[in-house]
């Protein structure tokens, strides 16, 4: 066997761009795995993350990859794309063993990725960000055109010189596939990439997907949302503890036989509460009215509603309708023109900052997890300061460590987080 291939500058590109194939002792053609793992793993101080994992993708093919949060999916997809060194294990692109030692040489062997957290410069333009990921972009006029063709060619609407920091998540992810396809990948990686997006956006993702495998692209596919699962990919790897505990056709599956794969046990469906009548008002907006501070916003004119005690609200909308600023209004994050615009438990509140809802009893899940609802450098005990510290965490100005610990640790143990400890980073 060949020794792996290393030389970031003498890879030849144009050899991994075909469908390599061989014949088995029948004479049958037998196709080679554009992407073939074979026994690899990693290991961090706190955890194994990947033990010895075997995993083939072919050329063309939609291949998801499945477990659940901690099983090992990030980090081996950060193994594949050179982000992350294994400790042991060989990678084949193409029938050919390579040791992938950096995202650049990925891209030049023809991988992309998606990431799960958006990898972009919020204060550049769309065009500048994708500048950035592409090794020879040429000049900004004509990388302009160019990504603005490739969106339009794959039905993703983009605005080249929009600054990264006016656009809505599923927008942000938008710029990521964009600058991958711009690069002609062969196979392309995406890391839970509806998490964030609307059922419209996601069925849109699902066409450009299925578009590119036609087109011969190798997609894998990380998701724990096994409908889409099933009806979007052709094979499933199932990792479990670091593990391969499963291979299987997921369209051939029913989404309970997925998550008992995920799992190693049988999924119990959460109970439904019964009807029951909805309590006194705990929110209520009256003519909220606010101009939105981005220059491709929406202002918001006349908002009204009412939310009860026990009662779940849907607001509905198009992206880009008032979503963003009607959650920064309703967070703390911009106030409203008058106190009595919001009222929470009877309480105008309308003038009051985050920190004055919270401790009212209002809590903001943002759509950005890293960006904006936690510090991703800090601990998971570090972390819960950022807004439990209203709740004796701190006290005549120091913190309490200890009791930052103790809540972290009920919080991992309460809802099963898995990580090496409550002191390693979010």
């Amino acid at each position: 066997m060949a020794p792996p291939v290393s030389n970031e500058d003498s890879y030849d590109k144009s050899r991994s761009t075909g469908k390599a194939m061989t014949e088995d002792r029948s004479g049958e053609a037998v196709v080679t795995p554009r992407l073939a793992l074979q026994g690899i793993s990693k290991r961090y101080p706190d955890c194994l993350a990947n033990d010895h994992i075997d995993l083939e993708v072919l050329p063309g093919e939609l291949h998801a990859l499945l477990g659940e949060n901690g099983a090992g999916k990030s980090t081996l997809v950060k193994i594949i794309y050179g982000v992350v060194h294994a400790d042991e294990g060989t990678t084949f692109w193409q029938g050919e063993a390579v040791k992938i030692l950096s995202p650049a040489f990925a891209r030049r062997l023809g991988i992309g990725m998606v990431f799960q957290h958006f990898t972009l410069f919020e204060s550049l333009t769309v065009a500048e960000n994708i500048a950035l990921g592409i090794d020879d972009s040429g000049e900004m006029r004509a990388l302009s055109e160019h990504i603005r063709a490739t969106a339009r060619h794959y039905g993703l609407a983009l605005d080249p010189q929009r600054t990264v920091h006016d656009l809505s998540v599923g927008e942000r992810q938008r710029v990521e596939i964009v600058r991958c396809l711009m690069q002609s990948p062969r196979l392309l990686i995406m890391d839970e990439p509806t998490a964030v997006l609307t059922p419209q956006e996601a069925e849109r993702l699902f066409a450009t997907l299925r578009q590119l495998a036609a087109q011969g692209c190798s997609v894998l596919y990380i998701s724990h949302k096994l409908d889409e699962v099933r009806s979007l990919c052709e094979r499933a790897t199932v990792l479990r503890g670091g593990r391969v505990s499963a291979e299987c056709d997921p369209r051939a599956e029913t989404t309970g036989s997925l998550a008992r794969m995920m799992v190693g046990s049988e999924v119990v469906a959460a109970a439904r509460p019964l009807p029951h009548a909805p309590g006194p008002e705990a929110l209520v907006v009256s003519g909220l009215r606010l101009a939105s501070a981005d220059p491709f916003g929406s202002d918001l004119s006349d908002i009204r509603f009412s939310l009860r005690e026990g009662e779940i609200l849907g607001i509905a909308g198009v992206a880009g309708n008032g979503q963003a600023e009607l959650l920064q209004a309703l967070a703390g994050e911009r106030l409203a023109p008058a106190p009595e615009d919001m009222r929470l438990l009877g309480e105008p509140v309308g003038r009051l900052g985050p920190a004055g809802r919270r401790a009212r009893g209002l809590a903001f899940v943002p759509e950005d997890k890293l960006g904006r609802g936690a510090v991703s450098e800090m601990s998971m005990a570090e972390n819960t300061l950022l807004t439990a510290y209203l709740g004796g965490l701190v006290r005549c100005g120091l913190i309490r460590f200890g009791r930052a610990r103790e809540l972290a640790e009920r919080i991992a143990r309460d809802f099963n987080v898995a990580a090496g400890g409550v002191d390693s980073p979010a």
